[in-house]
């Protein structure tokens, strides 16, 4: 049968995205790996590869329509030995997202990041060494490669949309070895409950206009990213228990410390920030209170071994949060250099999904526009999330008791109850002023 080529979701909060360009004409032939189109999404321009191979049959979606819904028919993929005349009637609407019983034909389920539906009319019994009679989905080619390895699909995890085995799972799998479910697919369906618990916010956008019928006023439409920043903060807001931790921080030292390394770093051309630092502060930190490394995730906690650190980068039109892994292993100068490069790609709109997914700890520093303090929001799934005020210059009592001057900066650190306690917490804050009192502590 062919094989519809859905509309995919390239990043986790994408809903519609519009198909910017084809890169495919029908009648090409191509090969798993092969770019078929860019797709503009909420968040950056991306390149949709094809997942198998074929030929594509007939396009349905035209260069430049906006607002595509994500698991709509976009084009159809023939196999080998199929003509357009397979084609049939194709209708470019969402697909539903109910999965295939045995009594009705299969319906497509909402791909991963991806896009062929790959599904047939009916669940067919695989060839190449299944047993028993295990209804699975695969392409013909993984179904030849399987037959000739020996290979019961039956025990291979499909990477395709819906679970589909394509080439890849196959000449990847060895015989009589099943891939265990991933936690993200057990938590599934617990993370959905919970979703549905997400209530819309405000008045409708009729009662918001009648309101100011009599005033003059433009109207702003949403655009993809901005439409998801309102959904997730709105779900953050919602259902994640807020608490939060004040700290402020004298950063005398570690302006000293700056500046001393900087001259000596001056030759390579690098110039740390105080970003940098607290970056690598809150790395650090939790290592040194690993409880606090920790992720929501529903029906359970999954306790990050690596720091990776979120961070707050601010574009037109929204934000993004890419993530630095494995933070608290790197250079000073190597997270610079990485900060510069992330940041400079999100606002160039190129970041990669698995750039900005992920982390347990996210920081917002909105100090460099002059915020003294402020509360910040929690990214899902992340634990804490750390607000980062200006540097001010303040009157402080010294050790001695005399009155002196220094560099104040104040920290607000967002938690989530259900994941860290008030006291963990406290804890975790603490380490992280430490190190940002200590700046040496944190090349030792």
């Amino acid at each position: 049968m062919p094989i519809e080529i859905l509309m995919p979701a390239l990043s986790p909060t994408m809903e519609e995205g519009t198909l910017a360009k084809w890169l495919v004409k029908e009648g090409d032939t191509v090969s798993s790996g092969d770019i078929l189109a860019e797709i503009e999404t909420d968040k950056a321009t991306m390149e949709f590869e094809a997942v198998d191979e074929g030929t594509v049959g007939k396009i349905l979606i035209e260069a430049g329509a906006e607002g595509v819904k994500v698991n709509t028919p976009i084009a159809v993929m023939l196999e080998e030995g199929e003509s357009a005349d397979d084609i049939g009637d194709v209708s470019p609407a969402p697909k539903p997202v109910d999965q295939p019983t045995e009594t009705a034909p299969a319906t497509p389920a909402s791909p991963p990041a991806g896009g062929y539906s790959g599904e047939e009319a009916a669940p067919k019994t695989t060839g190449g060494g299944s047993s028993g009679g295990t209804r699975v989905f695969a392409t013909p080619l993984a179904r030849r490669i399987a037959a000739d390895k020996g290979l019961d699909l039956s025990q291979v995890k499909g990477s395709g949309p819906h679970g589909r085995i394509v080439k890849a799972d196959v000449e990847a799998a060895r015989p009589g070895k099943a891939d265990a479910p991933s936690a993200e697919a057990a938590s599934a369906p617990a993370a959905k409950k919970a979703d549905a618990t997400v209530m819309p916010a405000g008045p409708s956008t009729e009662a918001v206009m009648k309101m100011y019928a009599d005033r003059d006023y433009q109207e702003v439409k949403l655009d993809g990213m901005r439409r998801t920043v309102a959904s997730r903060l709105t779900e953050a807001k919602q259902t994640i228990p807020h608490f939060y931790l004040r700290r402020d921080i004298k950063l005398d030292a570690l302006l000293k410390f700056r500046s001393q390394l900087n001259k000596q770093l001056e030759g390579r051309g690098v110039k740390l920030s105080v970003n940098d630092f607290i970056i690598k502060a809150s790395a650090l930190a939790l290592q040194t209170v690993p409880d606090a490394n920790a992720v929501w995730a529903a029906d359970r906690l999954l306790k990050l071994k690596p720091s990776d650190v979120a961070v707050a980068v601010a574009v037109d039109g929204g934000l993004f949060t890419p993530v630095l892994k494995d933070a608290e292993m790197k250079s000073l100068s190597a997270l610079s250099a990485e900060m510069k490069d992330l940041a400079k790609r999100a606002r160039d709109r190129k970041l990669a999904p698995h750039e900005y997914v992920g982390g347990s700890f996210a920081i917002s520093n909105l100090g460099m526009f002059g915020i003294d303090n402020f509360d910040a929001v929690i990214n899902p799934p992340h634990g804490a999330i750390l607000a980062v005020g200006a540097g001010v210059k303040k009157p402080v009592v010294g050790a001695d008791g005399e009155l002196t001057v220094a560099t104040i900066m104040s920290v607000t650190l967002s938690v989530d109850h259900r994941v860290i306690d008030g006291a963990l917490g406290a804890e975790l804050l603490k380490a992280i002023v430490e190190n940002l009192e200590n700046p040496m502590m944190m090349l030792a």
